[in-house]
């Protein structure tokens, strides 16, 4: 039985995109989200606030997508002491999730009740159908992302990687 990947709702104001993700996040949910972010980014968001009070757990998939979105957004921002990727009401797994991978700094945690700026709408979201083979690269990838922030996860991710890759070598020849 598979379980469902997760809801995601976007709400915009200006520079500001919320997103409210609810459910399970998974492999699948992060090529929606990946995809997602990136238009958001395209478009010119600079802040960003992920509403978790939903989101019952993350697979180290979505967390590595994540976690890479978080690099990319520190990377980008010029005041290196300012977070542009605010978590709110993330769980006590999540976060623990988080700060076992060691991805946690790279976001701001809160607590509390969502405010949003007047004028804020949402916007509608179309869900990825992506290939095998799109699935394969996006979980590779992500793993990747998490071994190359903390030399940590090399053990935890080493054989889940190399199965990946041999799985995407075997999807682009047709096996």
């Amino acid at each position: 039985m598979s379980t469902p990947s997760a809801r995601i709702l976007v709400l915009v104001s200006q520079k500001l995109a919320c997103i409210k993700i609810s459910g399970r996040a998974n492999f699948s949910s992060s090529i929606d989200f990946k995809i997602l972010v990136n238009e958001l980014l395209q478009k010119g968001f600079t802040t960003f606030v992920l509403d978790l009070s939903e989101c019952l757990l993350m697979d180290s998939t979505f967390l590595g997508v994540l976690a890479g979105f978080g690099l990319k957004m520190t990377a980008n921002n010029s005041e290196p002491s300012q977070c542009a990727i605010e978590l709110l009401n993330p769980n006590a797994r999540i976060t623990e999730l988080l700060e076992n991978l060691g991805v946690l700094h790279l976001f701001k945690l809160n607590q509390g009740k969502l405010k949003l700026p007047q004028g804020t709408e949402a916007l509608p979201h179309n869900a990825a159908n992506p290939t095998r083979e799109e699935v394969t690269r996006a979980c590779l990838d992500a793993h990747k992302t998490l071994m190359e922030i903390n030399p940590d996860n090399v053990p935890k991710f080493k054989e889940v990687t190399q199965f990946l890759s041999e799985d995407l070598k075997k999807l682009k020849s047709g096996g």
